[in-house]
């Protein structure tokens, strides 16, 4: 499918959660956040429906993200719904890691394709402040029962203040390096203020070729990160808020003043 500006829409991004077992610095207070209500999130059958209608449309990637997908309960029933739509090419998750040694071998079994893993520092002392609390050592161990499941390409995510250079990114380069991984810079945003960047080794940020629709826990479509536009699937249906959403995809990302990015999967 495509939007009025001709770009072609074929992903869609899914926040299964709200939920996060880490606080990291840059998404979200030392305290937490106010957690969405239990009735507000959509439940697996809800998900499914709006994943199915989306690859009717056309879409034939789709990416699971939180908070943190792998605090969701029964995760792994979710991956396999989804992975039996028909049409599906490329069915990944964006996880921090902690978690994935216990469950990379059941993903897999379950159709998960591919893990994106987020990564900002080898320092452990550095990693469990920027986490406040995290597992350097968990998410090595992720990363290596990711690889031998067989969840590849595994992709490291790591944020950066300004550039590719800082001694932290030039570490994690390293060591994607020698455990042959793909590796995406991405510079902090601020979704208040509008502030975006093009992703290092990606295309996100890149607006003249974004090609995705977003789909929040509790049921927004939402057209563009960078956006306060949303369509409820509750109220509209998932035909009809995907067509909206679609219709009204923006030309370029402005700010967005209703979401953050640990609630609408970033």
């Amino acid at each position: 499918m495509y939007d009025s500006f001709n770009r072609h829409i074929n992903y869609i991004r899914v926040s299964v959660t709200d939920r996060c077992n880490l606080r990291c610095e840059y998404c979200m207070p030392a305290e937490g956040v106010s957690r969405m209500q239990h009735a507000d999130i959509l439940s697996f059958e809800e998900i499914v429906d709006v994943v199915r209608t989306a690859v009717n449309f056309g879409v034939n990637k789709v990416r699971l993200t939180g908070g943190e997908p792998l605090v969701r309960k029964g995760i792994i029933s979710l991956v396999s719904m989804i992975s039996q739509i028909e049409g599906i090419h490329d069915l990944g998750m964006t996880t921090n890691g902690q978690l994935l040694s216990e469950y990379a071998i059941a993903l897999k079994k379950a159709g998960l394709h591919r893990v994106n893993i987020s990564l900002d520092t080898m320092d452990e002392e550095r990693y469990s402040r920027i986490t406040r609390g995290g597992s350097l050592g968990k998410v090595v161990e992720g990363i290596d029962a990711a690889i031998g499941a067989g969840l590849e390409p595994v992709k490291i995510n790591c944020v950066i203040k300004n550039t590719p250079s800082e001694p932290d990114a030039m570490l994690i380069k390293d060591f994607c390096e020698k455990k042959e991984l793909e590796l995406r810079y991405i510079r902090e945003m601020d979704l208040e203020n509008g502030e975006f960047y093009v992703v290092h080794g990606g295309t996100g940020g890149d607006c003249s070729r974004c090609n995705r629709l977003r789909l929040t826990a509790n049921g927004m479509i939402k057209p563009c990160l960078f956006n306060d536009m949303e369509y409820n699937v509750r109220e509209l249906g998932a035909r009809e808020s995907l067509q909206l959403a679609l219709q009204n995809k923006p030309a370029c990302g402005t700010v967005n003043l209703k979401g953050e990015f640990y609630n609408i999967g970033g």
